[in-house]
């Protein structure tokens, strides 16, 4: 992953706008989930936003939002990020793998989404924004994505695709037990300033978005659930389409890799083997001994809880984001990120007193002992690679046969139809078993210290 930009010009009044824009919103400059800014995060309690310098009367009319990607551009880049997205895919993997696991591992809870948000805007999709956390592999993004999607009854136009870092489906180790392209397949779009325009126009589905990006979830276990700096581009966004963000609260994700810091010369050093930052803690040196727990996560309940709906573009009268100031941006962005502290700070105080509830979850565990193949983290490679094989036949199958239907609301349904006539699947310890001898690959995501040389050799 590329080095975050540490620093912001704004030298002269006479700086062209093209610059301007460069500095603002880079298309190449990754910083984590959140590309399209590239300010510096801070905490908000301790530090002075460092970048934000008074300013004259001219600077303020400098206007940093012009028209520099057209509809036409953002509307024919929509294929582009539907490309590799395949929603039976998504619908069967939640369905078979991560509802099991968001039920009884993770318990997931979601507050306040009884009633799901509409689309004030009919023609554009809302932003769900969260706080980023673990000091871990996504899990808290994986859960709420299809743990949401599950909720919709699988309607794919009120779920949320998720806004990524391209480096996790560029770098094959990210992939969750080197499944193929996984986060594409599942509905993940690399955050750059194009795909998130054409997501904009993209009715589908909603996007999830961590404003936070990368230094949300690799904060450190000692800055839990203090939002690093906010970027600005879910503001922008919604100004220019007139949409709302919806805002939730990640509660007791800072637990799923605990007790974990972050040393940026370390991250400096892993990001250039694709991997966007490096947990410093207990179960990062059992890795070489398992592989496999490169993606482990620990039993944390995670609860999402729905915030105020926020609408910045009446916050500025409605007007063009043209002619909202680069000034009027970082206030909103500093009023966004007050309001997403106070939420989460009032959900960790109601949510967040028993971060696993070990009692629920051995009560949990013990009540749905016939299901435990299903969901404790040992057998995740084996349930992951299997369902691979198995969808991937599948789906071939129904290709061949011209019964794989195109449009993305009918490939659900048609892989509804089959998982209902198959019934549940039966995981048992000889399924297991033999699932191995069906994928003996899978093994080495079990072998100390060749198996771990394998998952980097893959992005050879």
């Amino acid at each position: 992953m590329e080095k975050q930009v540490k620093t912001r010009s704004h030298s002269t009044v006479n700086q062209t706008m093209q610059a301007a824009i460069a500095e603002v919103e880079p298309e190449t400059i990754e910083v984590g989930v959140e590309l399209i800014d590239s300010e510096p995060y801070y905490n908000p309690k301790t530090e002075q936003n460092p970048q934000i310098k008074p300013k004259t009367q001219s600077d303020n009319a400098v206007l940093l939002q012009p028209e520099s990607i057209s509809e036409e551009q953002a509307i024919s880049n929509i294929s582009e990020i539907n490309k590799d997205f395949d929603p039976g895919y998504a619908y069967s993997i939640t369905k078979r793998i991560l509802s099991y696991i968001n039920k009884y591992y993770f318990r997931v809870e979601f507050i306040g989404f009884d009633e799901l948000p509409k689309r004030n805007n009919p023609d554009h999709p809302l932003i769900y924004a969260s706080n980023h956390s673990g000091m871990a592999f996504p899990w808290d993004a994986i859960s709420f994505t299809s743990g949401l999607f599950a909720k919709t009854g699988f309607d794919m136009t009120q779920s949320a695709r998720a806004l990524t870092a391209p480096a996790l489906s560029r770098t094959h180790i990210m992939s969750p037990f080197l499944i193929d392209n996984f986060w594409k397949r599942l509905g993940a779009i690399d955050a750059t300033r194009l795909n998130f325009e054409a997501a904009m126009h993209y009715k589908g589905a909603n996007v999830m978005i961590y404003p936070e990006g990368v230094p949300g979830i690799a904060k450190g276990y000692n800055n839990k659930y203090q939002l690093q700096r906010l970027a600005t581009s879910s503001l922008r966004m919604s100004i220019k389409y007139k949409t709302d963000i919806i805002p939730f609260a990640t509660v007791n994700g800072e637990y799923i890799n605990p007790f974990s810091y972050s040393i940026a010369k370390l991250n400096d050093l892993v990001q250039k083997l694709g991997i966007p930052f490096l947990p410093i803690g207990p179960a990062l040196f059992l890795i070489p001994f398992q592989p496999w727990l490169f993606y482990f996560a620990f039993p944390a309940k995670l609860t999402f809880v729905r915030g105020k709906r926020i609408k910045p573009y009446e916050l500025v009268g409605n007007r063009p984001l043209e002619e909202v100031s680069e000034e009027e941006i970082q206030e909103l962005r500093d009023k966004l990120q007050q309001q997403m502290q106070r939420e989460l700070d009032a959900a960790v105080a109601k949510y967040g007193k028993k971060p696993y509830d070990l009692w629920e979850l051995m009560r949990v565990t013990l009540s749905n002992a016939s299901k435990i193949m299903h969901f404790i983290p040992l057998v995740w490679p084996i349930l992951f690679r299997e369902h691979e094989r198995q969808y991937t036949s599948l789906r071939d199958r129904m290709d061949n046969m011209g019964i794989l239907p195109k449009d993305d609301a009918d490939r659900i349904r048609k892989m509804q139809e089959v998982h209902e006539a198959r019934g549940e699947q039966e995981v048992t310890v000889l399924s297991v078993v033999d699932t191995v001898l069906k994928n003996p690959e899978i093994l080495l995501l079990y072998t100390p210290v060749v198996g771990l040389i394998s998952m980097f050799r893959g992005d050879d």
